[in-house]
């Protein structure tokens, strides 16, 4: 929660660690089994979860190219995983102004991913582990440990949203400043 609070929009982040992957199918199942009142797959508190269907990986290869997804996609099923107390969430594109409320109340941080940059984004994966809804293909869910996995900070705790805010400062010269967790 410190290293969440302390991160604003823009930030350059390199994790290096477990991440946890889940698509929309897998968060619908994950929806469903809340519904039940059944155990989840995984504990979310004070995890990082991508939004990401990988490719196949290629011999050699621990995964396949891994861009992200887009996120507004899981909308509907993510406030029940902040409220789970999920730290954070890897992705592509904004979130909705109810996602973002939520991200503020539960203490919670919304990453972008590079777009375009699957390849190497999957050179940052070390190894894989399906865990969960292995027949969902490449929906299912996976537990990545990654080394330098890198993001920027799209939506912080205090409300900052970096597509409203946009990149006025960075296109005046100024870097984004590099962060490691």
């Amino acid at each position: 929660e410190e290293d969440v609070v302390s991160l604003q929009i823009g930030r350059l982040v390199y994790l290096s660690g477990v991440i946890f992957t889940a698509r929309d199918a897998a968060h619908q199942r994950m929806w469903e089994a809340v519904c039940r009142n059944e155990e989840l797959p995984f504990d979310p508190d004070g995890q990082v979860l991508y939004y990401v269907g990988p490719a196949p990986a290629r011999p050699g290869s621990v995964i396949g190219p891994a861009g992200p997804t887009t996120a507004s996609r899981m909308d509907p099923h993510t406030e029940f995983l902040l409220e789970r107390g999920l730290r954070g969430m890897i992705g592509k594109g904004k979130r909705s102004p109810l996602v973002r409320q939520a991200m503020r109340k539960y203490k919670s941080v919304y990453f972008g991913a590079i777009e375009g940059t699957a390849a190497l984004i999957a050179r940052c994966v070390r190894s894989v582990d399906v865990f969960a809804y292995q027949d969902l293909g490449a929906e299912a869910m996976r537990r990545l440990s990654v080394q330098e996995f890198p993001v920027i900070v799209v939506n912080d705790i205090h409300g900052g949203d970096l597509y409203e805010a946009g990149m006025q400062k960075y296109r005046r010269g100024a870097p984004p400043k590099r962060r490691d967790t």
